[in-house]
């Protein structure tokens, strides 16, 4: 008997884990694809209407395909500009001086921090017209321009909070930079190699795995993307700033669709998973392993 009951003591410690997995995530999951079949607003019960919902976001409803668009611009915004400026403060962090613990710790406040909601207001405050930003560039006599009333802007404006929050990525370029063998720097130096050839020959090919690393997973934070775009602009000026996450959560909880916030949400789902395996394919030219065969 006692070792039929040894047999389920390691369940008994994963139920806590268990149970909020098939409640919180797994249930939700099941849950969200068969209301997208349906028209269910919550107040009444759920009406099963097929694919209905996905026609009319690709055919009808203009929005979903605008907020598609603004998602994608701040994604290729967000990221590339995440990754380089993670990447250039992890070299400058790299050098061997005094007090660099410090400063390695000082760099990664903003990440802990996170995308927090009063994180994005702040940003709201130091980017509105009379705001920190504008004060600065009056006082050195640069014209100030309208950061979220701006359509032309607005998303340049919340996409700069993404970068601003680099800290992990850059975490992860610091130690793969510290992994490249200096001898490599050594050679490179008696062949007389400038600093952009070691750059381009040397640092970049022996850290391709980190940037593919940091590449998936900042690309799919940026495609879910909701807080900064909710309370910075609220999707505005002319929803210029309109992201997908905004789109689903109006449909769900502001007009009470959830059948078809759930459509949307397995969409956003379906691109973000082409997306990966796109970026997944194309690693077999560019990401360098060093345990290859024939490496």
């Amino acid at each position: 008997m006692a070792k039929l009951n040894t047999k389920y003591i390691g369940l008994i410690f994963i139920s806590p884990w268990l149970i909020g997995f098939l409640s919180f995530q797994l249930y939700p999951l099941v849950a969200s694809f068969i209301y997208s079949f349906t028209d269910y607003s919550v107040l009444r019960s759920a009406k099963f209407i097929a694919f209905d919902n996905y026609i009319r976001m690709f055919k009808i409803d203009k929005d979903f395909l605008h907020s598609l668009k603004v998602t994608f611009s701040y994604a290729l915004m967000a990221v590339p500009g995440k990754l380089g400026f993670a990447l250039i403060v992890a070299l400058l962090l790299n050098i061997k001086i005094k007090g660099m613990s410090f400063y390695r710790t000082l760099f990664y406040l903003p990440s802990i921090l996170g995308g927090s909601v009063a994180l994005s207001a702040l940003w709201r405050l130091m980017f509105m017209k009379d705001g920190i930003v504008n004060n600065m560039l009056q006082s050195m006599g640069i014209p100030t321009p309208d950061w979220l009333g701006d359509p032309h802007i607005a998303l340049f404006t919340i996409s700069s909070l993404e970068v601003w929050q680099f800290g992990s990525s850059m975490v992860l370029f610091l130690a793969a930079l510290k992994q490249i063998p200096q001898e490599l720097y050594e050679a490179a130096k008696v062949d007389g190699a400038s600093w952009a050839s070691n750059f381009f020959r040397i640092t970049i090919p022996l850290i391709t795995p980190i940037i593919f690393f940091n590449l998936i997973m900042q690309t799919l934070h940026a495609l879910q993307a909701f807080t900064s775009a909710f309370v910075i602009t609220g999707g505005g000026p002319l929803k210029s700033t309109y992201l997908v996450g905004m789109k689903l959560y109006n449909e769900g909880f502001n007009n009470f669709k959830m059948g078809y916030a759930s459509a949307i949400s397995w969409v956003l789902f379906a691109i973000i998973l082409l997306v990966t395996l796109l970026i997944f394919k194309s690693s077999d030219t560019w990401v360098h392993y060093n345990d290859k065969e024939g490496a």
